[in-house]
């Protein structure tokens, strides 16, 4: 068989997957006895699972999330923060995603609320959904430069068609003007025609004020509250454990016994 032809052909048409399941199959011996139509299965498989695999990779890159590790297997549900398990598990599943509608979290500091919603937000783009994240401060000062610039249409464009947009840190600074109508018309034009997770220090009833201007504030929070699943966390700070081993003694014997509680990749949160 034309081996080395044939990977260059596959590569030429940038079926990388293919050449991967070709490449192994040709060093195990039990695969000589494979008919052409089982290779050719295989092959397929492994092109389509790498395919999806890339499409993931795409979308989590371009949904720049604060939390790119973060994901639902690792959620610590024994921690003191009054997370609901079933509905968190229930969210997981994408479906509100699916039916456009909304998420809210809310408590203090420390809390985990940005890491809980990157976690969904993740495996939203591990079921195919588009995902944009944006702290509120930071999305508010670029829409402004945005105005000034030339790239507004294009930003508003990238907030309103992803199928998920994530406002993190909303509050506790009220609005201006300019702030109110762009806020206004991202949410208009999601309504109804995809999710955004907000998460905020304030309980959702400070909302109202943070808006300022009444009018706007009914409208805008009609079209986020109504139809929206809500976390309201309780409990300490989930980074103290960080600044407890920064504090911990340095001698010899103390650091034989003592415990890392900081938070490495991969840690459930």
């Amino acid at each position: 068989m034309l081996t080395h032809p044939t990977i260059d052909q596959l590569r030429a048409l940038r079926l990388d997957g293919m050449v991967e399941a070709f490449v192994e199959l040709q060093s195990q011996d039990a695969a000589r006895d494979l008919a052409p139509a089982e290779w050719l299965a295989l092959l397929l498989d492994r092109e389509a699972a790498y395919r999806g695999t890339q499409r993931f990779k795409s979308r989590l890159r371009n949904a720049k999330l604060r939390h790119g590790q973060a994901s639902i297997e690792d959620v610590d549900y024994r921690a003191a923060r009054r997370l609901d398990k079933a509905l968190f598990q229930q969210l997981a599943a994408g479906r509100w995603i699916a039916e456009h509608r909304n998420l809210l979290i809310t408590g203090p500091c420390g809390v985990g609320k940005s890491w809980l919603s990157c976690a969904l937000a993740q495996k939203a783009c591990r079921d195919g959904y588009t995902v944009h994240y944006a702290r509120v401060p930071r999305l508010f000062a670029d829409l402004e430069l945005a105005h000034g610039d030339g790239r507004f249409a294009r930003l508003f464009r990238t907030l309103t068609k992803a199928d998920l947009l994530i406002l993190d840190d909303w509050g506790p600074d009220r609005l201006s003007a300019n702030q109110r109508r762009d806020l206004m018309e991202i949410v208009e034009d999601r309504y109804g025609a995809g999710s955004t997770l907000i998460t905020s220090q304030l309980p959702v009833e400070a909302w109202h004020e943070v808006i300022g201007e009444p009018t706007f504030a009914d409208a805008i929070l009609d079209r986020i509250v109504h139809n929206a699943y809500r976390f309201a966390l309780e409990g300490p700070s989930m980074r103290k454990p960080e600044a407890a081993e920064a504090d911990a003694p340095a001698n010899g014997a103390d650091n034989a016994t003592a415990i890392s509680t900081k938070p490495t990749k991969g840690t459930r949160k």
